[in-house]
């Protein structure tokens, strides 16, 4: 990818996490163990570096727990990775959770200008997108309602679409868009192909294969947080499908000794 402006450089990242052990406590057992934690630590990255072309819909695959979220998170600078860096070249919005950023109690109306502030946005650049927002969200007959009162699906429309009014250079999402509809999901394909033609970069999480083979020109396959494969889409999903059916083989396999 020399050839080829980047839109994201991931750096031999490394992200920890500490699992405690024994929670609850005596307190004869803490005194007794001097103030020492119990724990043990669980790498959900291992040394991932790969990088993502300007102008690609770039797809992250992996069986669950293989640190694809975890990697959206330190792509979004919710978490820091104890080693290496994650470099963008250009504005970053991120869509991550249904309602990440809203309050609960604030109408629609009230959380699009919060969570477009949040994002980054100025008071007269919402007010002069906010018609588009609305629309594209399909909740116009609720926007003055509470948001608590939405369905999860509704949530996920407007959070969407405040983040890709936010005009960003690249656009994280996780697996959020698979509680949208046909409609909206057709939708999103139409921004992401917009996106893409303005040479705008959009890097998702999906299990969906189908999806991510349909809308990503390029992938990257994690496995149990290492970077197994990078590069074009279609050889990567390949690979990761074919380790599945392997997998399964060899489970089968097993299965029938034992039988």
């Amino acid at each position: 990818m020399t050839d080829q402006k980047l839109a994201v450089r991931v750096d031999d990242i490394s992200k920890r996490f500490r699992l405690y052990k024994e929670r609850n406590q005596t307190l004869k057992a803490t005194v007794m163990r001097g103030r020492r934690s119990v724990h043990e630590d669980f790498w959900a990255l291992r040394d991932v570096s790969f990088d993502v072309p300007e102008g690609s819909t770039f797809g992250l695959i992996g069986s669950n727990g293989s640190g694809k979220s975890t990697l959206l998170k330190c792509l979004a600078k919710i978490y820091y990775p104890e080693k290496g860096s994650i470099t963008p070249y250009g504005k970053v919005a991120a869509l991550l959770e249904v309602g990440s950023g809203f309050h609960p109690e604030l109408s629609g109306r009230e959380n699009i200008f919060l969570n477009g502030s949040i994002l980054g946005m100025s008071r007269k650049e919402i007010l002069s997108k906010y018609d588009e927002i609305v629309e594209f969200s399909g909740v116009s007959e609720f926007i003055d309602q509470p948001v608590k009162n939405y369905s999860s699906g509704m949530y996920v429309r407007l959070g969407f679409s405040i983040a890709i009014h936010v005009d960003p250079q690249i656009l994280v999402v996780d697996e959020v868009l698979a509680v949208g509809d046909a409609e909206f999901q057709d939708k999103c394909r139409r921004k992401f192909s917009e996106f893409r033609d303005k040479g705008r970069t959009v890097i998702l999480v999906s299990h969906s294969m189908e999806m991510v083979r349909e809308m990503c020109d390029h992938a990257a396959w994690l496995n149990k947080g290492q970077l197994v494969a990078s590069g074009e889409a279609d050889p990567t999903i390949q690979a990761y499908l074919d380790s599945l059916g392997e997998a399964g083989e060899r489970e089968g396999g097993h299965g029938g000794q034992a039988a």
